[in-house]
């Protein structure tokens, strides 16, 4: 599934350097504004353990992730929805995204210019919002004369109509339509033909040092500045070393910080949530690979993603313990000792579980 998160942000906050170690490829990084003109996009592979494991029951020779595409955008300033410096390109970038990860700046560094002159991750999660409503709501007060008319003529619910006025309302009121949804019985669906940017999921990234990493009094305190969005805490210069590591130096550096997981890793897998997907994994002696589904997908609905074939001639599913398998060692072995039925041609792992699609091809 072709789904991209927009990487935004005012300019010199650390974009590019966590795109860079995201993708671990050279993207532009500098020390000026809009150093990131035309948008860059990078497939991340999405971390799941189970993908390792299952390989080695199966034996398998490749292992194929799920990926979370992101686009690096242009920094934003103030004015953008009017046109100031990148406006119209950066707000039509973000227009073709499916969710937007805003990097603020939380760290110091005399070196490094911030484009308002200070430091203040409040003041700019406000301009790059206050710029998203703006433009929400000069794409809201041009769509509103023809709702009206079409509720009149009857081709347009009222529904529509009245969902469209509330959201102009909580846009003046200076909160984001997504902010609004995680707090409400809000629905922002009627919404869904304007193509508004603050209806677009979002997620935060705190772009911090090493100090702010150890204090968990200061992550609440900009925990709260986005609440009830999930924040992630990471060191883009810190996350741009350990991509250049191998696997096993990475996780001693980790260790030797008190982490488990790599902000990077925490990145995509939220950004995998917020997009609202989902996997589900085949292995063999082939490969062991990640599908990716939206969540709420049936079973035949999963199996079609392998092969349309599949979906319609889909039966049942069935489930046994991924810890019968463990123990077992292998599926013939779980085969054997009656732990699974060897009908059917892949065999599924989700939640912990595998799953057993039986196919009438």
């Amino acid at each position: 599934m072709a789904l991209e998160i927009g990487i935004v942000g005012l300019p010199n906050v650390g974009k590019s350097t966590m795109f860079n170690a995201l993708t671990k490829n050279q993207v532009l990084a500098a020390n000026y504004p809009f150093a990131t003109i035309e948008p860059n996009v990078g497939v991340v592979p999405l971390p799941d353990p189970r993908l390792d494991r299952l390989a080695q029951i199966f034996g398998s020779e490749k292992i194929l992730p799920a990926t979370v595409s992101f686009v690096d955008i242009a920094g934003i300033v103030r004015g953008a929805s009017e046109g100031e410096g990148l406006g119209n390109q950066f707000l039509a970038n973000i227009r073709e995204a499916e969710a937007i990860c805003q990097v603020i700046r939380g760290f110091a560094d005399s070196d490094v210019v911030h484009v308002d002159g200070k430091v203040s991750p409040a003041d700019d999660i406000e301009t790059i919002n206050t710029e998203l409503i703006l433009a929400d709501l000069q794409t809201i007060e041009k769509a509103l004369p023809r709702l009206e008319k079409e509720v009149k003529q009857k081709r347009t619910e009222p529904e529509v109509l009245t969902a469209v006025t509330q959201a102009q309302q909580i846009l003046e009121a200076g909160t984001t339509l997504y902010q609004h949804a995680q707090t409400s019985d809000f629905d922002l669906e009627p919404l869904h033909e304007l193509q508004l940017m603050t209806v677009k999921p979002f997620l935060y990234v705190f772009n911090v040092d090493e100090d702010v990493l150890a204090d968990e009094a200061r992550k609440d305190e900009l925990r709260a500045l986005v609440a009830p969005v999930e924040a992630i805490f990471l060191d883009a210069k810190f996350e741009s070393e350990l991509a250049e590591l191998e696997e096993d130096e990475a996780r001693e550096m980790l260790e030797s910080i008190g982490q488990e997981e790599s902000g990077l890793d925490q990145l995509a897998r939220v950004g995998f949530d917020t997009l609202g997907l989902q996997t589900y994994l085949t292995a063999g002696p082939k490969e062991s690979r990640a599908w990716t589904i939206p969540k709420g997908a049936t079973a035949p609905e999963a199996a079609g993603v392998i092969h349309t074939d599949f979906q319609k001639g889909f039966i049942k599913a069935e489930v046994v313990s991924f810890e019968a398998l463990d123990t077992a060692g292998s599926m013939a072995a779980a085969r054997a000792a009656g732990k699974v039925r060897m009908e059917g041609k892949d065999y599924v792992m989700q939640d912990g579980d595998v799953v057993e699609f039986r196919f009438n091809v």
